[in-house]
């Protein structure tokens, strides 16, 4: 009986073993990006190797860290036990950048591909009966349409044209779930008004103020934010077709406190276009700025981006604005490093430290998410979050992630 228990466990803890290294090798990514002289954080285990032709990898020593120092695309196989070829990752390799850390709010506006369904509700037909035209169709909350019979859909002015285009003939909606196209077909109902609907609320169009964390004068793009805009009823990434950067008014501010996160308040109604959103990532907005001066933007601050090596726990600084264009620098620690993440943007734990700035907004609040973190003069970061229960500190994305999200083709 003991022989055939342990003969049991041996064989439980092999698979469990195999099962790991299936695990972490289904996560190595297929292609990375890294700036020049960067460790390449792959998360890798026991016996798993990295390999390329001779003189393009080099290896540390004291660190271990593996690093490529050409600028370029280059090719790194994954061994196991140096011997067994698993897979390649093709590595893109990015020069070392120098950007302006900027600090000011300013205004977004988004336009979304297609329309976001955000809600669905009973109509009443003309009859007086209710009905649930969408239902059994398997269009879902979160869900974009972005065809009506075959015709474009870009605004909630389109889809309504479109629907009563169909005098109640059933119409052919083409649309994204999940990021998978699809196609149904509904049957409107008509109202008293006389109109057709579908029982489905979109949106089209999303705005708000956040914090600019760089600019690039090589290119003139930027970077704002830390996180992506997402629906505020479905939580989901919003899809954009285009966007708009605009300048933005401070209203007001409200405070934060532990249990319930402050927010800065703010228009951008009548106010000038700075340039345009192209991207919407989980790591922040990106476009290109066509007027720099509309952000007050020093050019005498360009530095360079940190790499997470030279990234440590201890002093840093951050650059926020509250008071309409007045960009001011406040003292912060960096308490935790998550130096292999490239997966969301919680790269690192901060904590606010300046009384000035607690005084001021009591921690980190809305509105502040993409405000520069400055370390030995190096742009090392932004904010992104606030923890709920502790309002002087949240999470701050990798500066290098920003940077790469930037330069990454759609």
């Amino acid at each position: 009986m003991y022989r055939k228990n342990l003969g049991k466990i041996i064989l439980l803890v092999f698979l469990f073993i195999i099962y790991i290294y299936i695990l972490v090798i289904y996560h190595i990514p297929d292609k990375i990006t890294i700036f020049e002289g960067e460790d390449i954080s792959l998360k890798t285990f026991f016996g798993i190797t990295l390999h390329a032709e001779e003189d393009v990898l080099t290896v540390s020593a004291d660190t271990g860290q593996k690093t490529i120092n050409t600028v370029g695309n280059e090719k790194v196989s994954v061994k196991l036990f140096d011997k067994l070829f698993i897979k390649n990752v093709d590595v893109s390799v990015l020069p070392r950048t120098t950007v302006i850390p900027v600090g000011n709010i300013a205004g977004v506006k988004l336009y979304t591909n297609g329309v976001l369904v955000v809600g669905m509700s009973e109509i009443e037909g003309e009859d007086s009966k209710t009905y649930k035209p969408y239902e059994n169709s398997g269009i879902e909350e979160g869900d974009t349409i972005v065809k009506v019979n075959n015709t474009m859909i870009y605004s909630t002015e389109d889809l309504i044209e479109n629907v009563n285009l169909s005098n109640g003939e059933n119409v052919k909606i083409e649309y994204i779930h999940e990021k998978e196209t699809k196609e149904c077909s509904i049957r409107p109902v008509k109202t008293n008004e006389e109109e057709y609907k579908l029982g489905l609320w979109v949106r089209d169009s999303a705005a708000g103020v956040g914090t600019v964390t760089f600019y690039e004068p090589e290119t003139q793009q930027f970077g704002a934010l830390g996180h992506g805009i997402t629906d505020i009823d479905t939580g989901d990434l919003l899809n954009i077709s285009s966007g708009e950067f605009v300048t933005a008014k401070v209203l007001n501010i409200k405070k934060g406190e532990d249990g319930n996160p402050g927010k800065i308040q703010g228009t951008v109604e009548e106010q000038e276009t700075i340039g345009e959103i192209t991207k919407n990532t989980e790591f922040g907005i990106y476009g290109k700025i066509e007027d720099a001066s509309s952000l007050n933007i020093d050019m005498s601050k360009e530095m360079e981006v940190a790499l997470r090596d030279e990234i440590q726990t201890g002093k840093a600084t951050i650059l926020c604005s509250l008071d309409n264009q007045t960009v001011k620098e406040y003292e912060i620690e960096i308490t935790k490093i998550y130096r292999e993440n490239n997966y969301n943007n919680k790269s690192m734990e901060i904590k606010l430290t300046d009384q000035a700035l607690i005084e001021k907004t009591g921690g980190i609040i809305q509105g502040m998410s993409g405000s520069p973190i400055i370390q030995n003069g190096k742009f090392v970061g932004a904010v992104t979050h606030v923890f709920v229960d502790s309002a002087t500190e949240g999470y701050a994305v990798f500066g290098d992630l920003m940077l790469k999200q930037s330069k990454k083709v759609n």
